[in-house]
């Protein structure tokens, strides 16, 4: 069966997400729609993971298969065919050949997530930072970050979909809080991520920078669940997909900003 590995970027803003939903547009329903003017027939795109409404992403990852597919068609046809279609705010960066059962979700072995907090007010970059008016002290929330590190229970820090049960153990492997210019930047990785999960412990991580809440107390939400969190969660704007590794890949990131607004 035809099937190709797609590098997506895409800005959020516009979207209820990622994932396909009636009577809402998202960035899979785009591309769903593309697809159908494109190839004529019968195909399936699933993602890395979901994007929530509002999120961007600089490397979402999908599989593509096109099982009724007759002609050869090439990764360069594909990539062009999409970007002539798709609105301006969603780019296929890359297309490549896979294995006919690439699955882009159950093959990734680690996602990375970096979330924008600006000092300052912005015209430009509204749509891609938090901006927080209080001074932040960026060295503890680094310093909380780092206990984000190894195999925890996040149930205080997600939403759990009402009808359905799953795990709320991760595994991060990197979490670190730096900055570039005006902006306060945290990147995170880990072997998956529960709804609302990073913008739950970005919103905490600003109250630790503002001095509202301890190390001790931040520790606490690891150990022991509660809503807190909740009432704190970061809004979608500054956050971003930013990449998915699979099998023998691995990550090796700048401390930089993906959008600086200096």
């Amino acid at each position: 069966m035809p099937t190709w590995k797609l590098e997506i970027e895409y800005e959020g803003t516009r979207y209820r997400g990622w994932q396909i939903q009636h009577n809402a547009k998202t960035v899979q329903g785009e591309l769903m729609s593309a697809a159908r003017e494109l190839f004529a027939s019968r195909v399936e795109i699933g993602g890395s993971g979901r994007t929530d409404a509002g999120v961007h992403a600089v490397a979402q990852i999908a599989h593509l298969r096109a099982p009724e597919l007759q002609a050869n068609i090439t990764p360069r046809q594909i990539q062009f065919g999409f970007n002539d279609i798709l609105p301006h705010d969603i780019n296929i960066k890359k297309v490549t050949n896979a294995p006919d059962r690439f699955d882009a979700r159950r093959d990734a072995t680690s996602r990375y997530y970096h979330y924008q907090i600006s000092t300052r007010r912005t015209a430009f970059g509204k749509n891609f930072v938090w901006w927080i008016k209080d001074r932040l002290d960026a060295e503890a929330m680094n310093r909380a970050a780092s206990m984000l590190v190894g195999r925890h229970d996040f149930a205080s820090f997600c939403e759990q979909e009402e009808g359905k049960r799953q795990s709320t153990i991760v595994v991060v492997e990197r979490a670190s809080v730096f900055t570039d210019g005006d902006l306060i930047c945290f990147r995170i990785g880990a072997s998956h991520f529960l709804w609302k999960m990073v913008r739950r412990i970005v919103g905490t991580l600003a109250e630790v920078g503002r001095g509202n809440t301890s190390y001790d107390a931040f520790e606490r939400l690891l150990k022991y669940k509660t809503d807190a969190p909740a009432k704190t969660t970061a809004p979608p704007s500054g956050l971003f997909l930013e990449r998915v590794l699979y099998k023998g890949e691995s990550a090796d990131f700048a401390p930089k900003a993906l959008f600086p607004v200096n």
